[in-house]
């Protein structure tokens, strides 16, 4: 598993309560297709990276920060709340927080989904260029 580590946590006037530069959860790089729903409907995202405790989500058109959603891949439905909003100019992303972490199973069994679809995406290309070059294309 690969996870993105920050430096150690710094403390805001010595208070252990306000630490700042460091995740409250290791994080899972993933990029893989994922929906979010908002009373305004679906949107289809890519979930960039995943803890127990949030997400980072690219969107077309990110939500703003205070905004509530369930993210949804693979089985996991889990309700938050978006508390960071990038904007480029091809889109954006979002930082989201899950109301009730996730467990160390859901996050594996998300690593496992995403191996599965790499493995799946690598034999339909390759099974695509086989067809191409059999002149099927």
């Amino acid at each position: 598993m690969q996870f993105d580590r920050v430096p150690g946590p710094t403390l805001i006037d010595n208070d252990p309560e306000q630490i700042v530069g460091r995740r409250h959860a290791p994080r899972l790089r993933l990029s893989i297709p994922a929906r979010l729903l908002t009373l305004d409907g679906a949107s289809r995202c890519i979930l960039v990276n995943l803890s127990r405790t949030g997400a980072h989500i690219g969107l077309k058109q990110p939500l703003a920060a205070g905004a509530r959603a369930i993210l949804q891949v693979d089985g996991i439905d889990s309700f938050g709340v978006v508390t960071r909003c990038d904007i480029g100019p091809n889109g954006g992303s979002n930082g989201f927080e899950f109301e009730d972490p996730l467990s160390d199973a859901e996050v594996l069994a998300m690593r496992q989904y995403a191996e599965g679809l790499e493995r799946y995406e690598e034999a339909r290309l390759r099974r695509q260029a086989e067809a191409w070059v059999e002149g099927k294309i």
